[in-house]
């Protein structure tokens, strides 16, 4: 079984309920820190973090919806690296994909990616409400757009959560060419490994301690 620090590096720990406090994202600064976590992800409004050497600082933009002008979104992504991230996590317009409208949505995601150039971007493609076919596509549009990493889900829409095969897929899809982020709906040591083991390189968790209990030291 992988070890539990292995699994640590590969953790997004997350707090994007819009009722969370800034003192709860300290919290959740002070457990990335102990848990050894690769960052903390959270909401706009709790910009800028301070966080120990070590640890990233991630945000959302176009968070859950992703239906916002490409603008707002360019402009939310380029006012959380001004408040110092290290990576964006954006929301795909899903309209546009549903349409088959791939073109629109790798402009964009070439948007925000222009507008948050120095950070690591990370394009949501909300896979639970997409077909096959569309995550490939979805995942070819975040490539061409210049996307870092490819995620699957905000956790929040009600189609649900990450899946191994959506996982799967969107590996197959990108490579090794971008990465694969694994998030919504993974709360035990089991699915995350095999999130893992489908393809995933890094995880989107907010019950991270709980999951990392559930692995050998």
């Amino acid at each position: 079984m992988t070890r539990r620090a292995d699994v640590a590096a590969m953790i997004d720990h997350t707090l994007l309920a819009p009722e969370a406090t800034a003192e709860q994202v300290a919290a959740l600064v002070a457990e990335g820190r102990e848990l050894g976590t690769f960052s903390v992800c959270v909401s706009p409004n709790m910009l800028p973090v301070s966080v120990p050497a070590g640890l990233k600082v991630a945000c959302v933009a176009g968070f859950p919806s992703g239906a916002h002008k490409s603008s707002v979104k360019a402009a939310e992504a380029a006012q959380a690296v001004a408040d110092g991230v290290d990576e964006v996590d954006m929301v795909i317009n899903l309209a546009l994909a549903k349409q088959g409208d791939w073109a629109g949505v790798e402009a964009d995601i070439r948007a925000v990616r222009e507008a948050c150039r120095g950070a690591l971007l990370k394009v949501i493609i909300e896979s639970a409400a997409l077909t096959d076919e569309e995550i490939v596509a979805a995942c070819r549009a975040s490539e061409a757009a210049g996307a870092d990493f490819v995620k699957t889900s905000t956790g929040f829409h009600k189609a649900g959560g990450a899946s191994t095969h959506a996982v799967a897929l969107m590996r197959a899809t990108v490579g090794d060419r971008l990465g694969v982020k694994a998030s919504g709906g993974i709360r035990d040591a089991e699915t995350a490994l095999a999130m893992i083991e489908a393809g995933a390189n890094r995880l989107g968790l907010s019950a991270s301690r709980q999951i990392l209990e559930g692995l050998p030291q």
